[in-house]
């Protein structure tokens, strides 16, 4: 079986711009997942949220819903499929405060059988061919709340089940619990996609050895410290100073154009900045200039800098607490 590669959804990066420069650059994922919707009772998307579901025309793109009301998830499905999307997916995995403090994300997890009652609603309610993911944390608190939860999606015809293997409370500290991917694959006849601390392509290697049976790889922080990260797990070439080059000048000019002034362009690529620093060595001169930039030419000369003298990582990482 051929593994498959995914781009794991991160709010603010890996937006619609993102993912058809990447793709275009270095070869893309074989799904991109988007940052959640978070649909509620007005019953209509925010105007960020339908930049990203109407401008992905020719590109493998799953929305991601957030919500904690069958009836709001509903809505929003809905809407994708009008649109043409045929599988979308429900965020039960994002371990933020503010996000599981609303029983949404991983907070959904503390309360199987409200969990199972709000899926049982979904899927009655679902387009007859739309197909649902759900990507997971393994619990709220604890490991051992994983059994339970895996009873719970034994029930349904998910299309696939993708799992990061910590428990919401421990964000993305600690080693991922690699060991409940057997009991994973085991639960159920749907797909197993896993995610979590995939940084090199040996690390990937080592997943995929240890569980053959895996179907696929979700990529998120590492694809954005090393864009040809995906490519280098296919056995291709790591990125080229000249390629980062164009693909930092592709995404600026990009923000330049959607964003309105300079400086919400830069606050963009200070954000992007965090991860693919990881791309080179010694670069915390230069990020200081980086943040410190107020304008256009500021911001350029700090990057002219960066990318003239500071050496390439051979094993790109996000910086540590990333």
């Amino acid at each position: 079986m051929e593994i498959k590669y995914y781009a794991a959804p991160l709010e603010g990066m890996t937006t619609y711009l993102w993912r058809r420069i990447h793709q275009e650059m270095f070869g893309g994922a074989d799904k991109y997942f988007t940052p959640f919707v978070s649909p509620n009772a007005n019953e209509s998307f925010q105007t960020k949220e339908l930049d990203e579901l109407r401008h992905n025309e020719g590109l493998p793109v799953v929305p991601q819903i957030l919500a904690n009301n069958a009836d709001h998830f509903l809505w929003a499905a809905r809407e994708m499929y009008a649109m043409g999307y045929r599988e979308i997916n429900f965020n039960l995995g994002c371990p933020a405060g503010t996000v599981t403090a609303k029983r949404k994300g991983a907070g959904a997890l503390s309360d199987p059988a409200a969990l199972e009652a709000m899926l049982d609603a979904i899927f009655e309610g679902l387009p007859g061919d739309l197909r649902l993911s759900i990507k997971t944390r393994v619990g709220k608190n604890h490991v051992e709340e994983w059994p339970r939860l895996l009873g719970v999606y034994r029930r349904y015809p998910l299309c696939e089940l993708i799992v990061h293997p910590r428990v919401q409370k421990e964000f993305y500290k600690g080693q991922a619990h690699q060991e409940l991917l057997g009991e994973t694959l085991q639960a159920g006849t749907w797909p197993v996609t896993y995610n979590g601390d995939l940084f090199t392509p040996e690390a990937a290697q080592r997943v995929t050895e240890r569980y053959p049976a895996v179907d696929a790889l979700m990529v998120g922080r590492g694809l954005m410290a090393d864009p040809a990260l995906l490519r280098r797990m296919r056995g291709g070439a790591p990125a080229a100073r000249e390629e980062l080059r164009r693909y930092h000048d592709a995404l600026y000019e990009a923000y330049c154009q959607r964003l309105s002034g300079d400086l919400n362009a830069i606050y963009r690529m200070r954000e992007m900045w965090n991860y693919l620093s990881g791309s080179f060595q010694g670069t915390e001169s230069f990020l200081k200039k980086v943040r410190k930039a107020k304008n256009r030419q500021e911001y350029l000369d700090a990057v002219e800098r960066l990318f003239g003298e500071a050496e390439l990582n051979p094993c790109p990482l996000p910086p540590a607490g990333k």
